[in-house]
């Protein structure tokens, strides 16, 4: 495959540099076979007890990829702008991350706020501008753990020093200016905000706060280390003897609707536990995931709507409004989640390619080479092929936040947009980088 470079220079004062074609850009080799996939199943769902999941790949760095049938030349024509990242960053197997502790990325609501030990950076997605940067107060010795962004506000968990309990601090998306603390389960925090209202996961419950006068407006218990789900205006919490700590099955799930605070309980079918642990939520279906494959479940009455045996849930594509699996055989599908149906497909070496990406919005998975010369790609699931790529991008990294709300990807909106961090001006070797970017595309 040939494509066109983007050659990123190092630039200074904070304005989008301006790109040039470079060499073609090189192949890319192949992903996991199948077979090494299926085997990390049990350690998948282990991770799904305890952590909500976001994305198709949430650990790990992808090795380059495969572009096996793709288009004879690929545009290098999806990178909106690279700005300089506050602090002290370097460079090795993760790619381009702060030097101590870890960073945490949101796209969402106009911005892209990237949170690093306490401080809080906001930048325009529509030019890369820093709108505002901050401390964030909590407990001392406290860290941003979980970083989220929505329309008029941004929620910003904070980790005490002892990790056994989590502050959700709520800022305004305009100006930076803190607007409230509540506390937060420490896998939980902020599934909804604005400017006006946030609703947090606590320990025990989920409570809906006014951000004006600080008071309760709505609260529903759960009970504690409870699994939940988020999609679109609905939360999905899991109720099982135990949580996630413990190895009961999930008998009953709470409907929470974020909005109006109404909730619903939503027995299993037939008083039969759901199949295995909650994994994904989309358009009204909880999908659980088990060894045995995905089952998908009505969130109106819990009844069984369909299944897919030897299935492994990656994630979900909610501008499409699809679920994407790995099969049995391979193939990476995107299913509707009320029928069943495929609606797209790669399989072979168009799945080895499509697998490797770390998320879908709008039938676009995005992808990340890896190392000193590292690049960024977009895979059409529907055309099947690479529709552009970005080189080249030394050490890229891609963010995540484990419940899907959070990450270096847009979840809906925002014109598909996504973010990563680079080193533009790498060290020979894995260590300090010089001048480390944040970099914004278009999916």
């Amino acid at each position: 495959m040939t494509a066109v470079r983007t050659a990123i220079r190092r630039r200074r004062p904070r304005a989008v540099r301006p790109r040039r074609p470079s060499a073609p850009r090189r192949r890319l080799p192949g992903l996991w076979p199948p077979v090494g996939r299926r085997a990390l199943l049990a350690a998948v769902l282990l991770l799904a007890l305890l952590f909500p999941v976001a994305g198709l790949v949430t650990s790990g760095q992808p090795q380059q990829a495969a572009c096996r049938g793709c288009a004879s030349a690929v545009p290098a024509v999806a990178q909106r702008w690279a700005v300089p990242l506050p602090g002290a960053w370097t460079t090795g197997s993760a790619g381009t991350v702060p030097a101590t502790g870890q960073a945490y990325v949101a796209v969402g609501g106009g911005i892209a706020a990237v949170g690093d030990g306490l401080t809080l950076t906001a930048f325009a997605l529509s030019d890369g501008r820093q709108l505002w940067q901050t401390m964030v107060s909590g407990p001392a010795g406290g860290s941003i753990v979980s970083v989220r962004a929505w329309p008029g506000a941004v929620t910003v968990g904070i980790l005490s020093a002892s990790g056994r309990s989590r502050t959700e601090a709520v800022v305004s998306a305009a100006t930076g200016d803190g607007l409230r603390e509540y506390p937060a389960a420490v896998f939980g925090g902020a599934v909804a905000a604005s400017l006006a209202t946030t609703v947090v996961v606590g320990s025990k419950g989920v409570t809906s706060y006014d951000n004006k006068s600080g008071h309760v407006r709505w609260y529903h218990a759960t009970g504690q280390n409870q699994s939940w789900r988020v999609a679109g205006t609905t939360l999905y919490v899991a109720q099982s003897h135990g949580g996630y700590l413990g190895s009961s099955p999930v008998t009953s799930l709470q409907v929470i609707n974020l909005s109006t605070g109404a909730e619903r309980p939503l027995g299993s079918p037939l008083g039969q536990p759901f199949s295995g642990t909650l994994a994904v939520a989309a358009d009204g279906v909880a999908l659980f995931a088990s060894a045995a494959g995905v089952t998908a479940y009505s969130g109106l009455t819990g009844a069984t709507l369909w299944s897919k045996p030897g299935a492994v849930p990656e994630g979900p594509d909610p501008v499409q409004g699809l679920v994407y699996l790995t099969t049995a055989g391979g193939a990476l599908d995107g299913v509707d989640p009320l029928t069943g149906q495929v609606k797209t497909s790669a399989a072979g070496a168009a799945a080895s390619q499509a697998a490797q990406a770390y998320v879908v919005r709008n039938g676009m998975a995005l992808g990340l080479g890896s190392g000193g010369s590292g690049d960024a790609w977009a895979y059409d699931l529907t055309a099947g092929r690479v529709t552009w790529t970005s080189s080249s991008l030394p050490w890229p990294h891609y963010f995540s936040d484990l419940s899907g709300l959070g990450g270096s990807a847009a979840v809906s909106g925002d014109g598909n947009a996504a973010v990563i961090s680079a080193c533009p001006q790498p060290p020979s070797s894995a260590g300090p980088c010089p001048d480390p970017e944040l970099v914004a595309f278009t999916l």
